[in-house]
């Protein structure tokens, strides 16, 4: 076992999309996971459940996250992370450059990648990104606009983008 997954914990918080799963270790935020999350990993990695009161590395993560639902927050600023290849790595990277109230298509971030790689694997890079809404996935559109794949489901993804402005209400 390594020293990261050694020190993870997580704590669940509320908020207006359901409770979020929240988890991290002595480096950073390592996971934000829905109920229902698609590519949830093993609930035994995330390492014991704390209270959210007592810290343990949260209570600046809570702050942001609930500024964010207030519509007081567009970008944060928190040590995030995530555990992928170098190519999801890279993915999530171009993601996190999504400007809030912006979306993007799956084939424009194929095409920053490069290298021949196909749209339908970068949804596979994006449906697998460990740190929904702190890395904004929900940015993420099909090719003719429509709102596709979410590992937290339609609902959510839905509701994150009018929150942002970036699709009608």
């Amino acid at each position: 076992m390594s020293s990261a997954t050694a020190s993870a914990r997580h704590v669940i918080v509320g908020s207006p999309i359901g409770p979020l799963t929240l988890v991290r270790d002595d480096h950073g935020l390592t996971g934000l996971y829905f109920p229902g999350h698609w590519t949830r990993p093993d609930p035994a990695s995330f390492g014991p459940r704390v209270d959210a009161g007592d810290d343990h590395g949260f209570d600046e993560a809570i702050v942001q996250l609930t500024e964010y639902f207030l519509g007081e927050r567009r970008e944060f600023n928190l040590p995030l992370d995530p555990r992928g290849s170098e190519r999801a790595r890279r993915v999530w990277r171009l993601l996190a450059e999504i400007p809030y109230g912006q979306t993007t298509t799956y084939g424009a971030l194929a095409r920053m990648v490069g290298g021949g790689i196909s749209a339908r694997a970068i949804g596979g890079f994006v449906g697998h990104n460990p740190l929904s809404i702190f890395i904004a996935c929900h940015r993420v559109l099909g090719s003719t606009g429509k709102l596709t794949g979410y590992a937290g489901g339609l609902d959510r993804k839905r509701y994150l983008l009018e929150l942002e402005k970036a699709i009608p209400g």
